[in-house]
């Protein structure tokens, strides 16, 4: 009888570190639900995503392809991936250097909620934009070229380059500026190269040399990679290679991103 009282306080404490656990848990998923879905009612209609996720990529590749003879059956993976790309990595280059300008940043940081939980709602918004303009895209194009579609690595491509793609958006925004034309010219500067060395423009295997190693840089060669074994049954590379470094290099943004805005946080405001 002596070791109820002590059993009864463990039982207690348990219980209530299991309902800290629980809030904790429930603060967090719907930080990032509030979050993502601020970005979207806001973001998705700026004048800069537009041009910077979709005029962008149509203009480049119609500069590209027009008055060529290219095989756009061969091609396409490779426009869905630049798609993809331009599409999820433009929505977290604006929404801190804008909210910083408008004043609004320090108001959300007043909030409950961690710079984790901002940077990820970021991510998820970023990611949506560009899988569903990228899987327009892709749904065009299948209709249109008579692709036998592998639909489990098509998904597992656009999610694993999505979560990829809209990272380095977010770690493009971690500069100290209130101005988003700072940070879109930066976005630029630092994506078009990106788009020239992955395979897109010239395929993978008629790289050589350094050509083909400096391609493995880009992380938009593993995503072309997986939309053509998808679409076209040709790969260069092993798909588990493809989905671990899109995953790492989003891995790695994300987690530079949270280091550089942590770092930054009242600078810029």
């Amino acid at each position: 009888m002596r070791g109820e009282p002590g059993g009864c306080i463990c039982k207690i404490d348990q219980e209530v570190k299991e309902v800290q656990v629980k809030s904790a848990k429930y603060q967090f998923f719907r930080g990032v639900a509030v979050t993502t879905e601020k970005n979207i009612r806001i973001y998705y209609t700026k004048a800069p995503v537009l041009i910077f996720g979709l005029l962008f990529p149509l203009f480049l590749f119609l500069s590209f392809y027009l008055g060529r003879e290219i095989n756009l059956y061969a091609f396409f993976p490779g426009l869905a991936a630049m798609s993809l790309f331009f599409t999820a990595s433009s929505v977290g280059p604006l929404i801190t250097p804008w909210e910083k300008q408008a004043g609004t940043y320090e108001r959300l940081l007043s909030f409950p909620v961690s710079v984790s939980v901002i940077l990820l709602g970021d991510v998820i918004a970023g990611m949506f934009f560009g899988i569903i303009i990228s899987g327009a895209v892709l749904a065009v194009g299948m209709g249109l070229l008579g692709y036998s579609v592998n639909a489990l690595v098509l998904i597992a491509g656009a999610i694993a380059g999505a979560f990829c793609f809209a990272s380095l958006g977010v770690l493009l925004a971690s500069p100290p500026v209130r101005s988003p034309s700072h940070i879109m010219m930066l976005s630029s500067l630092v994506r078009f190269p990106l788009v020239f060395i992955s395979g897109i423009f010239i395929p993978l295997e008629k790289l050589q040399g350094a050509g083909r190693a400096l391609s493995y840089v880009s992380p938009i060669t593993y995503l072309v990679d997986m939309f053509s074994f998808s679409l076209k049954g040709e790969s260069h590379l092993s798909l588990a290679v493809d989905v671990a470094a899109l995953l790492a290099f989003g891995g790695a943004f994300l987690v530079l991103s949270n280091r550089f805005h942590q770092k930054n946080l009242m600078k810029g405001m």
